[in-house]
């Protein structure tokens, strides 16, 4: 019998490249996926269907990064019209804007939500107070150029720590606190993608034609894979038995985390992988595209999830 085929859901709605992703961990109310775009309008949707439930209107440029809190209800997002936004992600409201000087191209909650980090094209990090959003940013220098992905990191989830890269080739480790640098990894080209795993103890960076683990509070090199295309971004299953990587060459390539080998590769999209990521509950992985869809890939082929619906053959066979 033949092996059950892929079948990704596609997600319309963007107009333009879907450059960022990500999910909310799971909540009462099931988990949900947010997504940046190009054409300046940031999606909510269904983490297990896709299924649109709305978007976020308000920024005057193309939108770079965007992120849920830990109970789904808050939405960050960064953009080209040099702000960053937090958004009610029940309601749809703006509910604050920080103004900065160049283009924001990463935003990151903090566990316990009560601060906002932030990557910007000025080569600087900052870190806004939510609880009084019109004081000044604790300021993070450093990056010689621009920062494409920068997140809090720290055991336990105590956010005492921030792990950031981009354009210079260099992956930085900051005091969260005092906005100090402690440690810097030179690598070996423009770093495209910073993501940690679902329990925070692995950060996955890729850059060059790599895919890179490291421990995210002392930036320790766990393992680096070689890969053959260019990866843009890559995502470690939460059993860490698997990691997704995708970029240039349009397809998604499933990898066992141990070897590094390719065990799959999946064509869906017509044009370079952006962004990808595992669902809280690594049932699927989300991939946004220069071709302006969000598409979900089921992690186990064959099974019955969110919309995939499989006959079994002994019911084929009656149904005949």
């Amino acid at each position: 019998m033949a092996a059950p085929r892929q079948t990704p859901l596609t997600c319309s709605g963007h107009t333009r490249p879907v450059v960022d992703l990500a999910f909310s961990p799971i909540t009462p109310d099931g988990y949900f996926v947010v997504s940046a775009c190009k054409d300046g309008k940031p999606m909510l949707r269904e983490g297990n269907t896709g299924d649109w439930l709305g978007t976020f209107e308000g920024h005057k440029g193309a939108v770079w990064g965007a992120t849920l809190n830990a109970t789904a209800e808050r939405v960050a997002t960064g953009a080209a019209d040099f702000s960053a936004k937090v958004w009610d992600a029940i309601s749809g409201d703006e509910l604050t804007s920080f103004s900065h000087p160049h283009i924001v191209k990463a935003v990151d909650f903090s566990s316990n939500d009560d601060r906002l980090l932030t990557g910007c094209n000025d080569k600087a990090l900052r870190v806004f107070d939510l609880g009084r959003p019109d004081a000044e940013p604790l300021v993070l220098k450093g990056h010689t150029g621009s920062v494409k992905k920068a997140l809090f990191a720290g055991e336990g989830g105590d956010d005492t720590k921030i792990v950031s890269g981009g354009d210079d080739k260099v992956i930085r480790l900051w005091d969260a606190r005092s906005g100090t640098e402690a440690i810097s990894v030179p690598v070996s080209s423009s770093i495209t993608n910073v993501q940690l795993s679902w329990c925070k103890d692995l950060a996955v960076v890729t850059y060059g034609k790599q895919v890179a683990f490291y421990e995210p509070t002392t930036l320790k090199l766990v393992k680096v894979c070689d890969v053959e295309f260019a990866p843009y971004a890559a995502a470690l299953h939460p059993e860490k038995k698997t990691f997704v990587w995708g970029g240039e060459d349009n397809y998604l390539h499933v990898c066992d985390f141990e070897t590094g080998a390719q065990k799959e590769e999946y064509k869906g999209h017509f044009g370079p992988v952006h962004c990808v990521s595992f669902s809280p509950d690594g049932e699927l992985y989300a991939s946004g595209s220069e071709d302006g869809t969000v598409r979900l890939w089921q992690t186990n082929v064959g099974t019955e999830y969110g919309l995939w619906r499989f006959t079994k053959p002994e019911e084929a066979a009656t149904a005949e």
